[in-house]
Formats: structure tokens, C-alpha cells, sequence
């Protein structure tokens, strides 16, 4: 028996940067691409406040999970530029950096509280309406920037601080059972070798 030969798939729609996703009609895939120009970069690095971003680029599929849902997966590359915490001189950092949102139809919206309690899935979001991609790219890239870029060879050294009078504390004695040790008695102590009462 011949092996019959698979239908050709659709080729997935090229998507725009936002695009309306809840009650949409199509259910086929959308591929996106986002190369920002100089000047959206620069205007993302403003907001992110580092110095530059180089060769940004966001890419990667929508497709249909379910009746209703969407999975956005998606890949993240470029390279930042932000100031050393120590000397401010400036720090290149590469990023590339995969990204998941799974957009959840029957999810309800998370309140606008102080304490929210955070879903099993942290990829998991309720369907919004409409979905900005630039806007996912950029909250993705926030996420990746390091926290404290260092320079090479840059120590943030120790800082002591302490009254006038008092003895500042080292690290040593910050230790767990930095406490303890001076609590115990000394040897001489335990030996009967101590100033007699």
C-alpha cells in the first residue's frame, strides 16, 4: 500500500506588531518579527534606562491552543549596554533569551491589590483584548538586563560605618555563630585557669 502524502500545511500569516487576539475568527499560526530601528532602540533604552541596545531583534509564532487560547513562543537577542555599578564605566552584555506566554482565554484578570497570589504557570496571562508584541518584547528584555553589571576588575571594596567611639562591626562577626563564639567560655575558663571569684 502506497503511503499517501500529507497535505501541505498552511504557511503561517505574518503578524503585525499588535494585533486583536480575543474573538479573532482565524485560528492559524502568525509568525512576527521585530527589528526595531535606531531610534526605537534608543527610545527603549530610555525607558529601561541603560545606555544602548545593538541589533534588537524579537522573534518567533502565535498559534491556537484549545478553543480560545494562544501560545506565544518567541526568541529574544541583543546586545546591551548599561553602567558599571561601580565605576558607571559602560558594560556589554549579549543577550539571547527564549519567551513563553501562554494567553488564557477562561483566566481571570489578576486584581489590583497589594498581595496577588501568583498562578502554578508564571507564563500564564489572561487574554487581553488586543496583544502588543513590542510591548511583550520589551517587558522580556527587562526582565534578561542584569541586575549589576560589573566591569572587569571592578570591587566594590568594604564600606565600615560605626559612632564615634564604637568599634565598627566586620564581617566575621556577622556570621551565624559569630554570637555564640563569644559566649562560649575560654579555655582557661574550662580549665579552672581563670581569675579566681
Amino acid at each position: 500500500m502506497a503511503n499517501t502524502p500529507e497535505p501541505p500545511r498552511k504557511p503561517a500569516v505574518t503578524a503585525p506588531r499588535s494585533l486583536r487576539l480575543a474573538g479573532r475568527r482565524g485560528r492559524e499560526p502568525l509568525d512576527f518579527v521585530l527589528t526595531p530601528d535606531p531610534e526605537e532602540r534608543a527610545a527603549l533604552a530610555g525607558r529601561l534606562g541603560i545606555t544602548s541596545l545593538k541589533k534588537l531583534r524579537f522573534a518567533g509564532a502565535l498559534r491556537p491552543e484549545g478553543q480560545a487560547d494562544w501560545r506565544l513562543e518567541a526568541s529574544l537577542g541583543t546586545t546591551v549596554v548599561q553602567p558599571c555599578v561601580v565605576t558607571l564605566a559602560p558594560v556589554s552584555t549579549r543577550i539571547d533569551t527564549d519567551v513563553l506566554r501562554l494567553y488564557r482565554a477562561d483566566m481571570p484578570a489578576r486584581p489590583e491589590a497589594e498581595e496577588i497570589e501568583m498562578p502554578e504557570d508564571e507564563n500564564e496571562e489572561p487574554l487581553p483584548d488586543r496583544l502588543d508584541l513590542a510591548l511583550v518584547m520589551e517587558e522580556a528584555l527587562a526582565l534578561a538586563l542584569p541586575l549589576y553589571p560589573r566591569a572587569e576588575g571592578a570591587d566594590l571594596g568594604e564600606a565600615v560605618f560605626a559612632a564615634p567611639g564604637v568599634a565598627p562591626m566586620q564581617d566575621a562577626e556577622l556570621k551565624p555563630f559569630a554570637a555564640l563564639a563569644r559566649l562560649r567560655p575560654s579555655r582557661d575558663d574550662a580549665e579552672g585557669g581563670g581569675t579566681p571569684e
